[in-house]
């Protein structure tokens, strides 16, 4: 990932690209609703962008001393170029910065790429929720939840 990259909050000037990336990379992808819900609830969203172009989105929801991680997306062209790792340390600065002394997060176990970055920033699993996610068979899959102190 260059040098260039910038990372800002949300707007709604970024909807139609983030909705339509999010459709792209997730089988059960948020709707503009629920992005939208979360600008205005207060919620933690922000932009990462390389050379200008949006590459990169998070949700972050932190409550008391703690912030959980509702939604990170990479862009397919920007996948495993360093983006997903650049947009998860600002998030710890943001949840710092917010007050929040841990970090949670759910993935799915069959995301392999997803839990090998999230170790390498010093997650940890901590338990399980079961039938968490929306299966593509019409059943669930469980998450598992991972916690990183900040």
């Amino acid at each position: 990932m260059a040098g260039s990259a910038v990372f800002a909050p949300m707007t709604e000037l970024d909807l139609d690209w983030v909705v339509e990336n999010e459709a792209e990379l997730h089988a059960f992808p948020w709707t503009r609703g629920n992005f939208v819900d979360s600008l205005v609830a207060g919620y933690g969203a922000w932009v990462l962008r390389d050379a200008a172009q949006p590459v990169a989105y998070a949700v972050m929801l932190t409550v008391v001393d703690e912030a959980h991680l509702l939604n990170i997306s990479v862009a397919q062209r920007a996948q495993r170029a360093g983006a997903g790792g650049r947009l998860l340390r600002q998030l710890f600065d943001e949840a710092r910065a917010r007050g929040a002394s841990q970090f949670f997060l759910e993935v799915r176990p069959s995301n392999d790429a997803a839990i090998a970055l999230y170790r390498r920033h010093g997650f940890e699993p901590i338990g399980r929720r079961k039938g968490y996610y929306p299966a593509r068979d019409g059943g669930r899959e469980d998450a598992i939840v991972m916690r990183r102190e900040l």
